[in-house]
């Protein structure tokens, strides 16, 4: 598995954002829904990187800095042919150790509360992170749950 950072102009990548971005505004309730377009993951804050197994897209997954020692997970996506075969948890095992690498302490999280995204709760659970309450820009949402782990 190798990791590309921030290679936005690949056009596997950006479809695999479109889809994420569509399917996560499908199932979330407007006002919820905290998903970044392409452009927000741009941000400078945001380090963004696509996970490969030869030419094809296993997925990806970004961090975002709330400050020197906090980040937060955004658009963490499996493509579809890497499903249910544990790709998820190196994505985000991958992430962790960025973000240690980087001189992070803390890791937050926030994905839904419906149906859709209880696999997601699960996985992150399973990695580590525990229920906490809002962190950053975020407010108490019934659609909304939030997690972290100590790194």
């Amino acid at each position: 598995m190798k990791s590309i950072e921030n290679n936005f102009e690949n056009k596997k990548v950006i479809d695999l954002l479109i889809k994420h971005f569509k399917e996560l505004r499908s199932v979330s309730p407007e006002g919820s829904t905290h998903v970044l377009n392409i452009d927000g993951l741009k941000d400078r804050s945001i380090k963004f990187w696509s996970l490969w197994d030869n030419d094809h897209l296993i997925g990806c997954g970004a961090l975002k800095f709330i400050n020197e020692l906090h980040g937060e997970f955004k658009s963490i996506r499996v493509s579809d042919n890497f499903r249910k075969k544990g790709y998820g948890e190196k994505i985000i095992n991958f992430l962790i150790l960025e973000s240690k690498r980087l001189g992070l302490k803390k890791l937050s999280v926030e994905t839904g509360t419906g149906n859709f995204f209880l696999p997601a709760r699960k996985l992150f659970i399973k990695c580590g992170f525990q229920h906490c309450g809002p962190f950053a820009h975020y407010i108490e949402d019934p659609n909304s749950c939030y997690l972290n782990i100590e790194i």
